[in-house]
């Protein structure tokens, strides 16, 4: 009996990459494009995205054509594929002219399986004429096209370029598609639909959730950075990302985290090209290394073994939020989000999109995405119902319908009747005139004897001093969840000056109630140790072992000038150290060694094992 497109697909998983199985609905995508039929693939960040293209383009004739959007990403999947035994390349401007001739005649004479090239490449005048050439002699497989949701407009990754991709379905319309993405709301996957002409495709939609990420949110205490340091003190020796909204907090925390000894780099749009590539490149290959970084350091960070993602300022949209949170865990071990916002950031978030020159359908919409991440911040059920409702999926958790991996679930948040409180607070921003912050209005609440207060006769309002029963930081709470809820707003054109919305009449007559979450006391840890997530219940020998493991690596990456993780992943190394492997059969048990790493590696992996017995 011939054997099937799913046994060749299976082999081929086993063998080459070292998985003892498919994942969901991997095996599906890869039989559908495989056959030369069309996919939309939906699937989380760590999902196993990346094999849905790479197995068909090895099982078709020809080479599967990738079109990703950042050096970096196609570097690190050539990188990683090429250790496999896979013959992979890119074309970019990081190459020569003889290094793009040379992996051009590769390509046109059959000896590449898979080739990645960005949007803006592909679609050039030369490079369309070689895709024609390589299709006239069968040497196309397919095309992928990574981070599909950059067609859409009102996305948060943007790409005018990706619009144009329907030229090659419309040149070469026998080619099989498959577009993948790891971000996108039910609007977005149908403008994807409509913009890359794949109506006929076959929709693959896999949960967005992602178990193994631990969710928590919490009140900006000043500026976040003394809690920013006792959130790090949990993750010590472990490589994360700690996003920052602007350049300028961007360098100023990346150099308070290098004061207090944590192993820190800065990554901005504004550092010279060669820092920032010096600093992602070092990020990459090392372990350990937080990058502080706005989003500029975005899309191409396929980094499987960060332990944590870190936001000390509010993201502008939960998809943004998503995806950032999602290079935390790529490898299936345990992982953590980690967001702090106060005050501050809505107001100034929100003045930014009223200044902004783009239209008000595009202004309506980003408001829209901004308010679902408050209602996501300040929601008092489990983070992880709320996130994966914003994708349309309903989640129903086994721990009472939460997730029990988020702080919500860990640890319920109180709740207290603020409606009294809210009056208060809207009351005193009618009667000061509209005109102030929330700085100031906690000042009068409270009777706070300031200059401001006496400049502008506030200690004669109605509103001096009634709020004395709440603290200023249960106050900034109040004001925050005000805000958060449409009841306040800032006044853009007065320096953001909390003004009221058309709801806040409601609370002023006592018609809506409020319920609000409490403050938590503000709390000072001191400097603790707490072993790696990834380390977590290794016995003492085990543990020793998977130190040693990770030096061995180090020791071969920088050999090879690679990073560390495509040698071999954490959880890899973990398993390793776990099962002490004594000979090469078992060795290759081992989930993630695959044919060509077992041959590469064993004898040196397994004598440096031997050594520590």
């Amino acid at each position: 009996m011939p054997r099937s497109t799913a046994d060749h697909a299976l082999d081929l998983l086993r063998d080459t990459f070292g998985h003892p199985a498919f994942r969901g609905e991997q095996a599906a995508i890869v039989e559908r494009v495989a056959e030369g039929g069309d996919a939309l693939v939906l699937m989380p960040t760590g999902g196993g995205k990346s094999l849905c293209y790479q197995l068909p383009a090895m099982l078709r004739d020809g080479c599967g054509i990738v079109v990703s959007p950042l050096i970096a990403l196609m570097q690190d999947q050539v990188e990683g594929l090429r250790q496999l035994g896979v013959r992979a390349a890119s074309l970019n401007s990081s190459l020569d002219a003889q290094a793009a001739a040379d992996v051009e005649r590769q390509w046109l004479e059959g000896d590449l399986d898979l080739l990645y090239v960005a949007p803006e490449r592909l679609l050039g005048g030369r490079m369309l004429d070689l895709v024609g050439r390589a299709h006239e002699r069968g040497r196309i497989a397919l095309f992928a096209i990574d981070e599909a949701h950059c067609v859409s407009q009102w996305g948060h990754d943007f790409r005018p370029e990706y619009r144009q991709l329907t030229v090659l379905h419309e040149r070469w319309p026998d080619v099989p598609r498959i577009a993948l993405t790891a971000t996108a709301d039910a609007p977005t996957r149908r403008e994807i639909v409509e913009r890359l002409a794949l109506e006929d495709a076959r929709q693959f939609v896999s949960s967005f959730d992602r178990p193994n990420i631990r969710y928590r949110v919490v009140h900006k205490d000043g500026a976040g950075s003394r809690q920013l340091l006792d959130f790090l003190r949990g993750h010590e020796g472990e490589s994360g990302i700690v996003y920052a909204f602007s350049r300028k907090r961007v360098e100023a925390i990346a150099e308070q985290l290098v004061e207090a000894g944590v192993h820190a780099l800065p990554y901005h749009a504004g550092l010279p090209a060669e820092t920032r590539a010096a600093n992602q490149r070092h990020f990459l290959q090392a372990d350990g290394v937080v990058m502080v970084a706005t989003i500029a350091f975005g899309m191409g960070i396929d980094k499987p073994d960060v332990r944590f993602v870190a936001h000390v300022d509010l993201p502008k949209s939960v998809e943004g939020y998503y995806q950032e949170t999602g290079r935390a865990g790529r490898d299936g071990g345990p992982a953590e989000a980690w967001l702090s916002y106060g005050l501050g950031d809505v107001v100034n978030l929100r003045a930014l999109i009223d200044r902004g020159e783009a239209s008000d359908e595009r202004k309506h919409l980003e408001r829209n995405k901004l308010d679902a991440l408050l209602g996501y911040c300040e929601s008092t059920g489990c983070r992880r119902q709320a996130l994966l409702g914003w994708f349309g999926e309903d989640y129903a958790g086994a721990h009472g319908g939460g997730c029990g991996n988020c702080d919500n679930c860990l640890e319920p948040p109180e709740t207290w009747d603020g409606t009294e409180a809210a009056r208060k607070a809207l009351s005193c921003v009618y009667r000061s005139g509209q005109r102030f912050g929330a700085g100031h209005l906690i000042d009068i609440l409270t009777g706070k004897d300031t200059d401001k207060v006496r400049q502008f006769g506030h200690d004669t309002l109605s509103t001096w001093a009634i709020g004395r029963d709440l603290d200023a930081r249960q106050w900034r709470g109040v004001f925050r969840q005000l805000v958060a809820s449409g009841l306040l707003e800032a006044d853009a054109e007065r320096y953001n000056a909390l003004r009221l919305t058309a709801s806040s009449g409601a609370v002023l007559r006592g018609e809506r109630r409020l319920s609000f979450r409490h403050e938590p006391e503000a709390r000072r840890r001191g400097r603790t140790h707490r072993s790696s997530m990834i380390e977590a219940d290794l016995d003492a020998e085990a543990l020793g072992r998977f130190h040693a493991l990770r030096e061995w690596r180090a020791a071969v990456a920088k050999e090879q000038n690679v990073p560390a993780y495509v040698i071999f992943h954490d959880s890899t190394l973990r398993a390793i150290a776990e099962a002490a492997p004594g000979n090469e059969g078992a060795l290759a048990e081992i989930p993630g060694i695959g044919a060509r790493k077992l041959e590469r590696y064993a004898g040196d992996l397994l004598d440096h094992l031997a050594r520590l017995d």
